[in-house]
């Protein structure tokens, strides 16, 4: 048996960290690979040592085997962990790991070539017994024919989903209801599929409607033993990618559970798998489910199966790959209790899921009994352009399914999460949804509760307006703290009413001004000149307010960045910029100016000066972690300027084009 006494990560963020975890508690000594954004990143100052891999961009870093192995060498390792995306299913990598004498710790390079096309792996799970859909392959050169909408209709029928052949995560994924979407939707994913996997090859597959996404946990050794871990219900996703997963389903009997599990071993059995993998199905209603891929790695849900288990995958990994023999306890697992995660994600829910960049400026997730976080990022971090957005996962582990929900929706909705912007809300709303709640969900869950509705659900009747007086006070606080006169005085307060002190916020597109005072009588105070009711201010700090209104006493935390305030309570949270009393006079924008809504890289510029287009017309589609953005005309009318070239990196808020409204 092989010891491993060296490890090198071939990763980032909280994966890394994950990893390097238990690689300590088995006395693994760590090497982490870094780029140069990531040079501050925690997993960094976590590892043994690290290694720099020169630039940002993941085909620069950490899509680049050769330099990854080259560190290991450098090093002097045992073996690489490859965590769960970039190289992790890379054959050809695992292949090189090999070749060097490098243990690679996931499965043999023949079982991931076999399941990194998924053509090839339906193929291969139809002659192993298990359940397939059928489908139809098209390369990354076949031409888009009107034979194509033809054949889809009678091979495949409609609804169809258009997927990535060679990779994973939603990309390349694309959902077609009619002949009429289908070419434009193929291309879009060939293109997308593409510039992720580096092969845009796509295949089409009949969509089950009201389908669960459901997936089993495999594990198996180099001695024959194959085993699964039980399922987890993944169905809560956004474009396709899973926010919200648990373990077990409360769609699956006993009977069922049994079934997927055998499906799941005779699929580990076919391709001659080693080590830790899933097996995904798409399950209808009816109880039915049907195979659709096998991730050979890790998965990022990975952590409520060991909630439920109590085991540790990654520390199973390591052994296996030293050699070790799956030991009675995992032979024999058995379920014990609830487990949910959900994925905090840097994006703006209301624009679209548009990845969201800059500084954490706080990152804080209450420590409770029964959470677990994995997280790639801390307060001060800086969230790039350059890989997925994920800051967090966040697990909550309960003797019932209710416990664990109840749990895990609390140490969200208490999360301080300034800087940028972040799905947090939803994902509270999610987990205290009724039909959720419930269990009765599917992957169309986000299309039948619009999630920009249940996001602004969360902050509760009039918690903007008390922010508002909230951050208005906190902000005289500070400057009274600045002030080097009269310190004693209570902030804001007047001897003589002779006008109240006013501030003027912008939020949600808007800007909104309050008035207050603050003298003998107490606190009067009004947002846009409707009154706030009665007041009693019991405290005020440029942190904190402590007041009650209309009877009902609240504490406010105030967190001021700059002219930014994050305020948060129990009633929600808000993030408050200060307008300035006099603004630069060429601060605005021109009319009719078309803004990047996220940093990206412009991929297409599709109109030119002078043309005239459409409400709705694609003007500049951008590129942002791997995925399409479409900046479109939000009317009718003439392109002025275009402001912007193919290959170009643009920041958030850059002016990509002007256009005139038509008249």
């Amino acid at each position: 048996m092989t010891v491993i006494r060296k490890l090198l990560i071939a990763n980032r963020g909280e994966i890394a960290s994950r990893i390097i975890a238990t690689a300590r508690a088995m006395d693994i000594a760590t090497v982490a690979v870094f780029s140069d954004a990531d040079a501050g990143a925690p997993y960094v100052q976590e590892a043994d040592e690290a290694v720099n891999l020169s630039g940002n961009s993941p085909s620069d870093t950490y899509l680049r085997g050769d330099l990854i192995i080259a560190a290991a060498m450098k090093t002097n390792c045992d073996a690489i962990h490859p965590g769960y995306g970039f190289l992790s299913e890379s054959s050809p990598f695992a292949l090189a790991c090999s070749d060097a004498g490098l243990i690679f710790v996931g499965p043999p390079p023949d079982a991931i070539e076999k399941m990194g096309s998924k053509i090839l792996a339906k193929e291969l799970m139809a002659a192993a017994g298990v359940p397939v859909l059928s489908g139809i392959t098209i390369t990354d050169d076949d031409e888009l024919d009107g034979d194509i909408s033809k054949d889809a209709a009678q091979m495949v029928g409609f609804p169809l989903l258009v997927k990535a052949a060679y990779g994973g995560g939603g990309r390349g994924m694309r959902a077609v209801n009619n002949s009429d979407e289908l070419v434009g939707a193929i291309s879009s994913a060939r293109r997308e599929a593409s510039s992720a996997f580096g092969n845009g090859t796509v295949f089409l597959e009949h969509y089950v409607e009201s389908p669960r996404h459901i997936e089993v946990q495999i594990f198996a050794d180099s001695h024959g033993n194959v085993v699964h871990l039980f399922e987890r219900e993944c169905s809560i996703q956004r474009r396709y990618q899973k926010i919200i997963e648990e373990a077990p389903s409360m769609a699956v009997s006993e009977e069922l559970r049994a079934e997927l599990g055998s499906a799941a071993v005779k699929a580990a059995r076919a391709i001659g798998y080693v080590g830790a993998g899933t097996v995904e199905f798409v399950m209808g209603a009816n109880g039915k489910f049907f195979f659709l891929e096998v991730n050979t790695r890790l998965q990022v849900e990975h952590p409520v199966t060991e909630a439920v288990t109590g085991l540790d995958l990654v520390a199973l990994q390591i052994s296996v790959a030293e050699g070790g023999v799956l030991p009675p306890n995992v032979i024999g697992a058995s379920i014990n209790g609830w487990a949910i995660e959900a994925r905090l994600y840097a994006e703006d829910v209301a624009a679209g899921f548009l990845p969201s960049t800059g500084t954490l400026v706080r990152f804080e997730i209450p420590k409770f009994a029964g959470l677990r976080i994995d997280s790639g990022v801390a307060s001060g971090s800086k969230v790039d352009i350059y890989y997925d957005p994920m800051l967090a996962k966040v697990i909550a582990y309960g003797s019932t399914r209710d416990e664990a929900r109840r749990l895990l929706a609390r140490a969200l909705s208490e999360a301080k999460i300034h800087g940028v912007t972040s799905n947090r809300d939803l994902l509270v709303a999610i987990l205290r949804e009724d039909e959720f709640s419930a269990g009765s969900i599917d992957t169309g869950y986000l299309v039948r509760h619009d999630p920009v509705d249940l996001t602004s659900s969360i902050n509760k009747p009039g918690a903007l307006s008390i922010h508002l007086l909230a951050a208005s006070l906190a902000s005289q606080a500070q400057r009274r703290t600045a002030s080097s006169a009269l310190k004693s005085l209570p902030s804001g307060w007047r001897n003589v009413k002779n006008g109240p002190q006013r501030q003027r916020w912008a939020t949600m597109n808007k800007e909104v001004e309050v008035t207050y005072f603050l003298g003998r009588n107490g606190l009067e105070a009004a947002v846009d000149g409707t009154s706030l009711g009665d007041l009693v201010l019991y405290f005020v700090s440029e942190t904190q307010v402590d007041l009650t209104i209309s009877g009902v006493r609240y504490c406010i935390e105030i967190h001021q960045v700059g002219n930014v305030c994050y305020v948060d309570s129990t009633l929600g949270a808000s993030v408050l910029h200060e307008v300035p009393r006099f603004p630069e006079p060429d601060s605005r924008d021109a009319p009719g100016s078309l803004l990047a809504p996220m940093p990206g890289t412009v991929l297409r510029v599709l109109a030119a000066v002078g043309e005239e287009i459409a409400a709705g017309a694609p003007v500049v589609v951008l590129e942002a972690m791997k995925m399409e953005h479409t900046v479109r005309a939000p009317s009718n009318g003439l392109i002025q300027a275009v402001h912007v070239s193919v290959g170009q990196a643009v920041d958030v808020g850059f002016v990509l084009a002007v256009m005139e409204d038509a008249q």
